[in-house]
């Protein structure tokens, strides 16, 4: 079975007419600890979806690696900007450790979109879901100190800390490492 259908399904119904042709244009793939799946200023058109494995994304400012966001099994993944403008991607996507990944290009999402309604719906739906998720990062940034932020992240990613090192989640929270140590130790 493809993950990547189930993983659709949870937005809505598909047809099995539908389900046959996301089959069709699905592409599996692995990669090693440490590969990347997109490097800054890379232009790649595809939604992925992590059946196996763990992701970070990332981008370089002044010389330090500030990590915006982890992706993790069952989540749909890929960088805005190359996906939905064709511009180049302003983050890296590295792989933390082996994993297994499910893709499908734009090009064909869009034409299974006039194809098949469900699949315009169950688009707005993980488009909106992807506006939710950004929004609540931005406004917890804002208005949440360094140990809410912490606690959120490890009430919504129970077992992220015991797959990440603390150097990422650190960068992730907007803190340094000693900080975090100090949260932790609370």
């Amino acid at each position: 079975m493809n993950p990547l259908i189930d993983r659709l399904r949870q937005y809505g119904d598909l047809s099995p007419e539908a389900e046959q042709e996301v089959n069709k244009r699905t592409r599996c793939f692995q990669k090693r600890k440490d590969d990347f799946l997109l490097r800054q200023g890379q232009v790649m058109s595809t939604l992925f979806m992590l059946d196996k494995g763990l992701v970070r994304a990332y981008f370089i400012r002044k010389d330090k690696e500030v990590n915006t966001w982890f992706g993790l099994e069952n989540m749909i993944t890929g960088s805005i900007l190359p996906l939905y403008t064709e511009k180049p991607s302003f983050e890296n996507i590295q792989f933390l450790e082996d994993s297994t990944i499910y893709s499908i290009s734009v090009t064909d999402l869009n034409e299974l979109y006039k194809i098949f309604p469900e699949l315009n719906l169950i688009g707005r739906k993980m488009a909106e879901e992807l506006c939710v998720i950004l929004e609540e990062r931005i406004t917890s940034l804002h208005t949440e100190s360094a140990e809410e932020r912490y606690h959120s992240l490890i009430t919504s990613f129970p077992g992220l800390l015991q797959r990440v090192n603390l150097g990422h989640i650190a960068s992730y929270l907007g803190i340094t490492q000693e900080t975090l140590s100090r949260i932790r130790k609370r």
